[in-house]
């Protein structure tokens, strides 16, 4: 009898240590069980213990431009304008057209001051001093004129005193007022128009022998701070 009590005695205390523990697997074995059932019945849910809510993203909230976007509606801009400025030509000078070829053409380089005409068609007749202005750029007729700098156009007239056809352009130039005056000019090549923003290198014109010249150049003028500078040099030194 003592030794039957004895194995009952040990049979309880092993049944209350399992129990808990059965209990507790059974337990984690169920909630496994029904984390995998949600996952199987909707596998694309994600249950988040938190109280952040997601706010819905609508298209026409934002706008998204590739590289080929920009480029493309760069060039449509550029086209307008250059379409723009021919219209202006046509106007100013009924019967007479510049293409948009003409429009297209830029001066070489990138900086803020260019060469008036392309550089190696031309030389210089005659520099400032003994009642000359200016210098004089030897380049046959319909040779491309570009805007020395960035600026407004203060001047454009067929007839500008004895200038002829004849461009001037006011800018800033190292903090210092530049003016530059393009003279000579071929009628109806003025692709520019007083009040009218230009860029450096943009294409203004064409070389011409109007006004007081004689054979086909360009008379370039330069003012700096409201005094007359000799042009060359001053290309040399900021172009």
């Amino acid at each position: 009898m003592r030794t039957v009590a004895i194995f009952a005695a040990v049979g309880a205390l092993v049944a209350a240590v399992a129990l808990p523990s059965y209990a507790a697997s059974t337990s984690v074995q169920s909630e496994a069980t029904t984390l995998q059932q949600m996952a199987v019945g909707d596998a694309q849910s994600l249950v988040v213990a938190s109280e952040a809510t997601a706010a819905p993203l609508k298209r026409g909230s934002y706008s998204a431009t590739t590289p080929d976007e920009i480029a493309k509606k760069k060039a449509e801009a550029a086209a307008k304008a250059r379409a723009e400025a021919a219209a202006r030509v046509a106007a100013a000078n009924p019967g007479v057209r510049i293409s948009d070829a003409d429009l297209r053409l830029v001066a070489a380089g990138s900086g803020a001051v260019r060469y008036p005409v392309p550089q190696g068609s031309y030389y210089v007749s005659r520099t400032l001093g003994n009642g000359h202005n200016g210098a004089d750029m030897v380049a046959p007729a319909g040779t491309p004129i570009f805007a020395a700098a960035s600026g407004v156009v203060r001047i454009s007239s067929e007839s500008h005193y004895g200038y002829g056809v004849a461009v001037v352009i006011d800018s800033v130039v190292g903090g210092q007022r530049v003016s530059t005056l393009y003279a000579h000019m071929t009628n109806g090549t003025r692709a520019v128009q007083a009040g009218q923003t230009v860029e450096a290198g943009q294409f203004i014109g064409k070389v011409g022998n109007t006004g007081r010249s004689f054979g086909a150049h360009l008379h370039f003028e330069v003012e700096v701070n409201g005094s007359r500078v000799e042009p060359i040099g001053w290309l040399g030194a900021n172009a």
